[in-house]
């Protein structure tokens, strides 16, 4: 049996620590941290994550604003709401959940957010940040929270093959970003990759985010390999993750659950992306 990476255990211990930090500054007479979150639509999955969010905001005294919107809201009037946000002094942070439907232009929005309020880390601005290895802008919150489960576990990309399968927009790019940042050898696998188990093979860190279920089999997976586990798909009424989780963790040196791993890290990468820009914004303390 391989090692747990336990993503519940490790976001309650930080979430802990950004509790008492906010505690800190709220009892010398600094408001408390704000984001603000919108929502459109009536997507059953996005009014899950968007209600965790902001349970966890509650949890560790971020204040939430929470903006719930028809699905049949204009590009335009969700434009104007962000320009509200961005010019309100006491929002810090900045989410609009993805997806929206496919009538918003997407790119737009990301566009109008102010990089400092952008939280989730999308606009370009940020990803340019990622790029330069700037440690000012905001890493998005699901690459954020797999490197700081490596870190927690020792488990260090530096020298390291990283193989990433998966090359979306909201994990496998800025991801392989990062893992370049930490002086990882990256590949990114994606649906034109013609043979991907030649590259997970040989991957000493191993990650998948498509939302394939169990995609990833143990002949894939080098023998004590790193195994980390983005996807969630729904089985019935059982959650699984791309990983085959019951053959590989014999074979890997240490595998993310599902749920249990990645999840709670997203959420807790958002709590610290809200709580430095904050800091950045307000306190001027970085």
């Amino acid at each position: 049996m391989s090692l747990l990476l336990d993503g519940r255990v490790l976001s309650e211990n930080i979430r802990s620590q950004i509790a008492q930090e906010i505690k800190e500054y709220t009892s010398k007479g600094y408001r408390a941290p704000t984001l603000a979150v919108i929502l459109v639509g009536d997507d059953p999955a996005s009014q899950v994550y968007v209600s965790n969010k902001e349970k966890a905001c509650q949890k560790v005294g971020i204040r939430s604003l929470s903006y719930r919107l028809p699905s049949n809201t204009t590009t335009q009037e969700l434009l104007e709401l962000i320009a509200q946000l961005n010019a309100e002094e006491e929002v810090d942070g900045i989410l609009v959940q993805l997806p929206l439907p496919p009538h918003i232009n997407q790119q737009e929005i990301l566009l109008a957010i102010n990089p400092k309020k952008d939280v989730d880390g999308f606009h370009p601005e940020n990803m340019g940040r990622l790029v330069a290895r700037m440690e000012d802008g905001f890493i998005p919150c699901t690459p954020l929270g797999i490197d700081l489960l490596l870190k927690h576990y020792d488990i260090d990309p530096k020298g390291k093959d990283v193989v990433i399968v998966g090359a979306g927009f909201i994990v496998g790019r800025p991801l392989s970003l990062l893992m370049l940042w930490r002086d990882a050898t990256v590949s990114v696998c994606h649906i034109y990759t013609k043979d991907i188990k030649e590259y997970t093979k040989r991957a000493d860190i191993l990650i998948s985010a498509t939302g394939v279920p169990r995609l990833i089999k143990a002949h894939m997976v080098k023998e004590g390999a790193v195994v980390i586990d983005v996807g969630i798909s729904k089985e019935g009424t059982k959650i699984v993750g791309d990983v085959d989780f019951e053959e590989v963790k014999e074979k890997a040196y240490a595998i993310t659950p599902v749920p249990g791993g990645v999840g709670p890290m997203t959420v807790t990468g958002l709590l610290l992306n809200t709580l430095k820009a904050y800091k950045l914004r307000f306190l001027y303390v970085g």
